[in-house]
């Protein structure tokens, strides 16, 4: 806000005045917070520090002693610098003891070798310094303005971070208590260069205060919290060089300006607000996982920075043997029986259960849901040989994570429906149905294996990759092999790709053309006459008749209906296709044709 010595020296009055620095030219960089004139050799007495005196020396000590002690108070006090009108008292310069005791304490030291009225100096200072004021004031009242329009319109951390740069033009970074970062932005810098080493190089920033500056580093710090729970820290590198002068030590926070401690603390402010207002809202951490993961799915990010973000957050991905894996229910989200709020609830409750198991099991991932129904996972591994033992580790970790959390229990709604159908079955003299049933499988007559439910989840998991741009073939074969193992009726630990067969295939194949011509020339006709009677769907009539190995009578149970019913639909879906539904070959065709309709139509 103040302008420098240097700064000073380069106005038109002071340069009319024909200056030369005869001492202290390493601090003429320190700011000029007013101008004094002043002839009487005590008047470090009425100083406050950081102003610039003029004197002609009339009034200055004869004698060595008097003028050392002269310089010693001025630099004691403070001053940026001590300028001589030669001409009064010193004609041809200042005497040689001045110029030593001024360079020997770094006090800028300066001769006036022209007659110069120091009238026109303190007026064009001041008006210099009441300038920059204002200045700082627009910039203060900017800074309230943007955050208070960030505050109302409830922007995100990263939002809160991008502004807090702009504005500063510094590097800002907010980190966790335990020094991980949460957000960045780099101004313009290299962001590896800002993050290579972030927790470290963190630890070594110790300011004191909430907001304080720490010169050593050069990083302006506060605190992130409210209500006497602090959850982070805010930093903005000033300046962005690192080459901070000894003498901002007026400033309030002792190394950086007024506006970028109002800034940084505004920020702060803005981002503690967020978390008050937003409780229940998903954790800072949560979301950069679930951002990195995203960005890797689907190309919205470099992955050199995906990379550079995941180390910073403590996932080191480089150098790693990498496995996407996805964690999903095996039935679908019950948000359209049940409401909206119940199936978040559910996947947010799968997404906790999958962080704590990756932490039992002592593994090293990014994890977030990836959408309605699905939970991600990216470990880093140490090498492949690792691989089969940290999945089977998670499956187990998961299981016990989800038992002990009573995974088994109903949603919303269904504890009354199970118990009256229980009491009915009872009252007929029948066994209740075994835990774990699924509503389709009841519906068919068929049992469910194990942990095969409405609340079971299956895990899948990619193939190993060693790189991280590789990583994305992983998590999208790892998101294919739980699409399709849906349909399995085993409970295995893990899904991987030998163990979805066809179904798994025609996944991997379902953005391919040919693929989804096949479907059309076999089904087509089909799905046009179901669009066109919605009430009577022959293609689930198909299905359950390929699905029981052809087999009518099982088939009519399955679809729920009378043999005589089910015989005429089959006789009429071979009439619309013309096929020949009791062809080996051609009922073949048709259920790959219905395996892969399955995946071209999920999510």
């Amino acid at each position: 806000m103040f302008p420098t010595v240097r700064e000073v020296l380069a106005l038109d009055p002071v340069r009319h005045g024909a200056p030369r620095v005869v001492a202290g030219d390493d601090g003429l960089d320190r700011p000029v917070r007013w101008v004094h004139v002043a002839e009487v050799p005590d008047i470090a007495t009425l100083l406050g520090g950081g102003e610039l005196v003029l004197t002609t020396g009339i009034g200055l000590p004869g004698d060595d002693a008097g003028l050392r002690a002269f310089i010693g108070d001025l630099a004691d006090v403070g001053v940026s610098g001590l300028v001589v009108e030669l001409g009064r008292r010193y004609v041809s310069g200042v005497p040689r003891v001045m110029v030593a005791a001024a360079e020997r304490r770094g006090l800028p030291l300066v001769e006036l070798r022209r007659a110069t009225p120091f009238v026109r100096i303190t007026e064009a200072v001041h008006a210099l310094i009441v300038d920059a004021q204002l200045t700082e004031l627009r910039a203060t009242e900017e800074i309230h303005q943007r955050f208070n329009d960030l505050s109302v319109e409830g922007a995100d951390a990263a939002e809160v971070i991008r502004q807090a740069a702009e504005l500063s033009g510094c590097p800002v970074v907010l980190e966790n208590l335990s020094r991980q970062v949460l957000g960045y932005d780099p101004a313009g810098e290299s962001a590896e260069l800002l993050l290579d080493g972030w927790e470290q190089h963190s630890r070594r920033i110790r300011p004191a205060g909430r907001t304080a500056y720490d010169p050593d580093s050069g990083w302006l710090v506060t605190t992130v919290g409210a209500r006497g729970q602090d959850w982070g820290r805010l930093l903005l590198r000033w300046p962005a060089s690192g080459d901070v002068p000894s003498a901002r030590a007026i400033e309030p926070t002792a190394g950086s300006p007024t506006r970028l401690t109002i800034l940084i603390e505004r920020a702060a402010s803005t981002l503690a607000l967020g978390r008050l207002i937003r409780p229940d809202a998903e954790g800072l951490e949560r979301q950069i996982h679930r951002t990195l993961l995203t960005a890797l799915l689907d190309h919205s990010r470099p992955v050199d920075e995906v990379g550079l973000r995941a180390k910073a957050l403590g996932v080191v991905l480089d150098r790693r043997h990498l496995v996407g894996v996805m964690v999903r229910h095996r039935a679908d989200d019950p948000a359209g029986e049940v409401g909206p709020e119940v199936g978040q609830a559910r996947l947010r409750d799968l997404s906790e259960a999958v962080g704590q198991a990756l932490r039992e099991a002592k593994l090293t991932a990014l994890t977030s849901a990836v959408d309605d129904n699905s939970v991600g996972a990216l470990l880093a591994l140490p090498d492949p040989a690792a691989e089969d033992r940290a999945l089977s580790a998670f499956a187990s970790a998961l299981r016990r994570v989800r038992l002990d959390a009573g995974a088994g229990r109903p949603g919303p709604g269904v504890e009354p429906a199970r118990a009256a159908s229980d009491a009915s079955r009872a009252a007929l003299g029948a066994d209740p149905p075994r835990a774990g049933f699924g509503v389709e499988a009841a519906r068919a007559g068929g049992d469910v294996p194990r942990g095969a439910g409405p609340g079971a989840v299956i895990v899948a998991a990619g193939s190993g990759v060693s790189t991280l741009r590789e990583a994305r073939r992983s998590l999208v074969e790892a998101r294919q092999i739980a699409e399709a193992a849906r349909r399995d009726r085993r409970d295995l630990p893990i899904f991987r790709l030998p163990h979805v067969g066809l179904a798994g295939l025609l996944h991997l194949l379902r953005d391919e053309p040919r693929l989804q011509t096949f479907v059309e020339r076999e089904l087509g006709a089909l799905l046009e006459y179901d669009a066109r009677h919605p009430r009577e769907q022959l293609l689930d009539t198909l299905r359950a008749y390929l699905e029981q190995g052809r087999n009518k009578s099982a088939g009519a149970a399955a679809a729920h209906l009378s043999r005589p019913a089910f015989y005429e639909r089959l006789a009429r879906i071979a009439r619309i296709l013309d096929v020949d539904l009791d062809s080996v070959e051609a009922s073949l065709s048709l259920h790959v044709a219905l395996l892969a309709l399955e995946a071209v139509r999920a999510p």
